[in-house]
């Protein structure tokens, strides 16, 4: 018989799997890995991480026992008495007494300027979660510790604005430093976008951000909003008003103006190339702010590439026949959309090849068995054309798409070249997209969700602790502890490393060419499954249809 296995046995324990440790071998460029250097940005902070610092939660029956077995230091007899004098939210100031008279207070955490730096780090680490008072209350009662009343915790808040204000600017002008010292010069290029708490554009709250081309960084940030609580209530006294006055759209135009129009004074730079989307007047506002035609409008590929689909679903929904089976299909106007981002993409830096690409996409696409149309592909054994390696390799090709039907690819195409302009192509040379902006979008709405509506001094608390996270993730925020003179303990430190690290690490694997042809045919598959079952199922929803 086989031996019987023990009861006791060693539990293997975990070191990391090939998706949380897996760091790619290759030199991948990612945004927040050329951002972030979580070494050289802990350089001159140097801590015991094995030193016992920082908060606690204690019992106050296991504090009770604790005192009670201790003796006094004037009569050193046993069973002290500890007694709780007052309470300032997670701050309680104690007091040993002893029946000789001894007497002696100590407060649970220290306090700067007779005010304790623990319910600062309280209202800080809500607002850093995007939460309020409210989710901080629900949170300390299930936890069962006191809590701070609201005016106090206003007052923190007001507090906290006042020092990552000051924490932001900084940083912003480190980042436009960074900038002249890489040009050697004192103009550049931006990308401008602006943003909204609320969709539909009906948002009292806004937000444009100008992000450089060359570092990845935020160089300016303007913050709108058209709500004044004192002005709701009808409040006349001296107070800070909101910013803007107008419609919704046109915070982005006003805002850009605003960020372009101080650029010299407090950056000492000239935003002399705009990278945009196109979708509002904001690059007329600025195209003359240095004089006369000097900023120049740059495309964002992405942005151009969505035209594509959006023109011809348009074109489609227009004309009568033009969908249907064997036809222009949502799927073959998804196809042509990626086969136009990817010429472009490719031939980034000319525009004889980019625009050669973008016509040769589009025949390619429509060609068939019956009708090849691949005179415009490139030719040899390294053409991204099956048809034309075929070719080369002198073996047939037998093409799987059934292409579009000739009265139906007269139609479209007049409409797909007229984003083959030489024009509209001059502007995409750059071969950049907003992905920074949206990717700062992102962070801003994590800090304020959206689902929230928040005042005016809450907008500007997120939006500068938003721009410190981007810029130089967690460990930009330790200057704000310094500027607070709350001493940072190592283990907040050693943390703010992990997360800086993993985020490093997380930005390259997904910056690997696999990792994003994996995702983009994951997404490519869900969709194709979408569409079946709603053929399959048929019309289900819509809206006043049932």
């Amino acid at each position: 018989m086989p031996k019987a296995r023990s009861k006791k046995f060693k539990k293997r324990s975990f070191h990391g799997n090939r998706h949380r440790n897996s760091v790619p071998k290759n030199n991948v460029s990612a945004a927040s890995a050329t951002k972030l250097n979580t070494l050289e940005s802990s350089d001159g902070l140097e801590y015991d991480f094995q030193e016992l610092k920082g908060n606690r939660i204690i019992d106050i029956q296991t504090l009770l026992g604790v005192f009670s077995i201790l003796s006094c230091p004037k009569c050193f007899a046993t069973g002290l008495k500890l007694t709780e004098d007052s309470k300032e939210g997670l701050c309680s100031n104690f007091a040993i007494v002893c029946k000789c008279g001894f007497m002696a207070g100590f407060t649970s955490t220290p306090k700067e300027n007779k005010k304790c730096s623990l319910n600062t780090l309280l209202v800080f680490g809500l607002r850093l979660m995007g939460r309020g008072f409210s989710a901080g209350m629900k949170l300390l009662c299930i936890l069962n510790l006191p809590y701070v009343c609201k005016k106090t915790f206003r007052i923190h808040e007001l507090k906290l604005l006042e020092e990552v204000k000051y924490s932001c600017e900084e940083n912003m002008e480190a980042a436009s430093k960074e900038v002249q010292n890489l040009k050697k010069t004192t103009t550049c290029g931006v990308s401008v976008d602006g943003t909204w708490q609320r969709r539909g554009h009906m948002s009292l709250n806004g937000c444009v951000s100008v992000i450089s081309i060359d570092t990845g960084k935020i160089l300016d940030l303007e913050v709108m909003t058209q709500y004044c609580k004192m002005c709701e209530m009808n409040i006349k006294c001296v107070h800070e008003c909101s910013n803007y006055k107008g419609s919704s759209g046109n915070m982005k135009s006003v805002g850009a103006f605003r960020i372009f129009e101080r650029s010299v004074m407090k950056r000492e730079l000239q935003y002399t190339e705009y990278c945009g989307d196109g979708d509002s007047k904001a690059f007329l506002k600025v195209k003359d702010i240095y004089g006369e035609d000097t900023v120049t409008k740059l495309e964002c590929i992405g942005h151009v590439q969505k035209r594509v689909g959006s023109r011809l679903r348009k074109l489609k929904k227009k004309t009568k026949g033009l969908g249907g089976k064997g036809k222009l299909t949502d799927k073959f106007i998804d196809k042509l959309q990626n086969y136009y981002g990817i010429a472009i993409r490719s031939n980034a830096g000319s525009i004889e090849k980019m625009q050669s690409a973008v016509i040769a996409a589009f025949f390619h696409c429509c060609s068939s068995n019956r009708n090849l149309m691949h005179g415009q592909c490139p030719d040899g054994k390294d053409s991204w054309c099956r048809y034309k390696r075929a070719l080369s390799d002198k073996r047939q090709y037998l093409k799987k798409s059934p292409g579009l039907p000739n009265s139906v690819m007269k139609v479209i195409k007049a409409t797909y070249l007229e984003l083959c302009d030489k024009n509209l192509l001059k502007k995409c040379l750059h071969g950049m997209t907003q992905n920074n902006n949206e990717s700062f979008n992102n962070v801003l709405w994590t800090i304020l969700p959206k689902e929230t509506f928040v005042q005016q001094k809450n907008l500007f608390l997120g939006s500068y602790i938003a721009v410190l996270l981007f810029n130089s993730g967690y460990l930009g925020l330790l200057p704000i502890f310094n500027y607070l003179k709350i001493p940072i303990v190592p283990l907040t430190l050693k943390k703010y490393m992990g997360i800086d690290k993993e985020r490093v690490m997380k930005s390259k694997r997904q910056s690997l060419p696999s990792t994003k042809l994996s995702r983009k045919k994951q997404k490519a598959k869900k969709k194709s499954k979408l569409v079946k079952n709603e053929v399959k199922e048929g019309l289900t929803y819509k809206y006043g249809e049932f």
